[in-house]
């Protein structure tokens, strides 16, 4: 018997048996979108995520405080104030991989306007920093470099902390507010950003000269951090060597001793978080494929059942010259027909619930193509795999006996 006959033949006995083979495909179904679902999830919040890092420039780079060990304890690197204006200067003056740089000095409370107050984070920065953090001042202007040497209390503030103050659509330019029983003059308000991956406002802050947050708010004579951008993504590595080597000389930090300071770039925490979620995704699809798992082993229930009750035909066949291996085949070919029958419904209901379901969770998802091909792959292995145990109880069955079952 040619493939072309036992195609004919394998389809007939699916068709056959409408309701058991659906309920046998219904497993690979359910399997395959499940799959589907969580690596569109994964690979969208990935994407998601990078691109958020990438808004703020893949060339930024962010100078903090390291921890260290006082008297055999180590110290929080929050609590460090190895940070200080001096570091801030050297760099500004010597930097050659490093275009924009900008002291942070970050202090969180209650913002009050008359009757009406909200809690927020206020930025100590330099102008600089709206250029490196890719901020735009949407009504107003930026405060200068002039207030940065007077302390001015002025600052810049977000959408969220305008509505909140102010009300929807108001113009608080020229208003002053006060942050810890401290006024500030509102000269600008900033581009909306909306909210980030991880559920953070980032329209609820307020940007004020760094100088005005470390005297009058913070009463502090060190720096949170330091952030800059290299000259380009390339160069992030000379701008990090090049940072490290003056902080190690200003710090006078000797030879083989640990550095009091932490340089991170942007492009290793978008490495590291597409670390991360590659790990997520790979968990998500593992426990997605115990359900490919199950659905084999209900086809491989569901076909020798099906050599049962076909023992008499399979006699039948092998009396008029059908081999083994033909009668193998042709249970094989069903096996196969099945659960790519099921691997093409799991697809075609995997990718709408991608486009229909997973929005109205607010969740990103992207359906990369390969996965796809893979799942098409994997429902082939499933068929092969599953149905040769039936196929092979099918061959190996003696005509005769075959043929008196009842």
């Amino acid at each position: 018997m040619n493939i072309l006959n036992l195609l004919k033949v394998s389809f007939n006995a699916v068709l056959n048996n409408k309701m058991r083979s659906f309920l046998s495909m219904l497993g690979i179904i359910i399997g395959v979108a499940a799959v589907i679902i969580m690596m569109s999830i994964g690979q969208g919040s990935k994407e998601s995520i990078r691109k958020e890092l990438s808004t703020m420039g893949t060339n930024l780079l962010t100078i903090r405080p390291g921890a260290d060990m006082r008297g055999g304890v180590r110290q929080d690197p929050s609590s460090m104030q190895t940070l200080k204006t001096a570091d801030y200067e050297r760099i500004m003056a010597e930097k050659k991989y490093v275009t924009n740089v900008s002291p942070e000095v970050t202090a969180s409370g209650q913002v009050i306007y008359g009757n009406n107050n909200t809690n927020t984070t206020v930025y100590g920065e330099s102008p600089e920093y709206l250029t490196i953090k890719q901020w735009t001042v949407e009504e107003g202007e930026c405060f200068t470099d002039e207030d940065i040497k007077k302390s001015a209390k002025v600052c810049l503030v977000g959408k969220t902390v305008v509505k909140e103050l102010f009300g929807e659509g108001a113009d608080p330019i020229g208003r002053n507010i006060r942050f810890k029983s401290i006024p500030m003059r509102i000269v600008g308000v900033l581009k909306s950003k909306g909210y980030n991956s991880w559920g953070m406002d980032q329209d609820n802050v307020i940007i004020a000269p760094y100088t005005c947050v470390m005297k009058r708010i913070a009463a502090q004579t060190y720096f949170s951090s330091i952030v800059c951008s290299a000259v380009t993504e390339e160069l992030s590595d000379a701008a990090i060597e090049e940072i490290t080597h003056i902080l190690r000389d200003n710090h006078k930090i000797k030879e083989g001793q640990t550095d009091d300071f932490t340089i991170r770039s942007q492009a290793e925490m978008m490495e590291t978080m597409s670390s991360t979620m590659d790990t997520v995704t790979i968990i998500l699809v593992v426990a997605a494929a115990f359900s490919l798992f199950v659905a084999g082993i209900g086809i491989m229930n569901i076909m020798l059942v099906s050599v049962t009750e076909r023992t008499k035909e399979i006699g039948l066949r092998m009396a008029v010259g059908a081999t083994g291996m033909v009668i193998s085949l042709q249970f094989l070919i069903e096996s196969v027909l099945i659960s790519v029958t099921g691997g093409l419904l799991g697809v075609i209901v995997g990718c709408a619930s991608r486009e229909w379901v997973v929005p109205l969770f607010g969740m990103p998802s992207s359906v990369p193509s390969w996965s796809i091909y893979v799942s098409f792959v994997v429902c082939v292995f499933i068929g092969i795999i599953f149905g040769y145990i039936p196929a092979r109880k099918a061959a190996n069955m003696d005509p005769i006996e075959a043929i008196r079952h009842e």
